[in-house]
């Protein structure tokens, strides 16, 4: 690793499938933009020779709504496809850390700040982000390279925008910093 200070850093990018984006199974509004900003971060790390970890959810349901076992909708989408030396971390829960190799492949490299991108903001995002920092990583989110949908709760519909606001928000409150890839990468 190349990082220029002494922190080990690693990018996890989280769900960036092709389900979420138009045509698929479960498309989330404005994952085209988010999927670009995740495209400039994990270029970035690259050219540092930072880790870029990818998680792919698969269900394991094969009636699942989306993501279903073996699908092309569960593939990692295009803007975010993983290289050849970059491990890709399956998993069958919101927590990316849950039953995976996840923490393994971070502490085998000895990475103590992990940068967050990908999908769902409220569900997959929140997940990573809160058990990262239960482990002890210092971890940041940046919020523009991730999306989610519209949702409704008890008769309230919530615009996507809300929902990923009110997430965001949580988040910065108590468990991260909570900012936005140019600003990541004018560090």
């Amino acid at each position: 690793m190349s990082s220029s200070d002494s922190n080990k850093k690693a990018l996890v990018v989280v769900d960036i499938q092709n389900d979420y984006f138009p045509g698929g199974r479960w498309a989330l509004s404005q994952v085209e933009e988010a999927a670009a900003q995740a495209a400039r971060v994990i270029e970035r790390f690259r050219e540092r020779g930072d880790l870029v970890v990818h998680i792919r959810h698969e269900f394991k349901d094969a009636n699942a709504p989306f993501f279903r076992p073996g699908s092309e909708g569960a593939q990692i989408h295009q803007s975010a496809k993983n290289r050849q030396d970059e491990p890709v971390v399956l998993k069958h829960y919101i927590n990316s850390f849950r039953e995976t190799e996840l923490k393994d492949i971070l502490d085998q490299h000895g990475i103590n700040e992990v940068v967050v991108v990908g999908n769902m903001s409220h569900m997959c995002v929140d997940g990573m982000t809160r058990a990262a920092v239960d482990f002890g990583y210092t971890t940041t989110v940046l919020h523009d390279a991730c999306a989610t949908l519209d949702m409704e709760f008890n008769g309230v519909k919530v615009p996507a925008a809300q929902v990923h606001a009110a997430f965001m928000a949580a988040l910065a409150f108590g468990y991260a910093p909570v900012i936005s890839t140019s600003e990541y990468l004018d560090r």
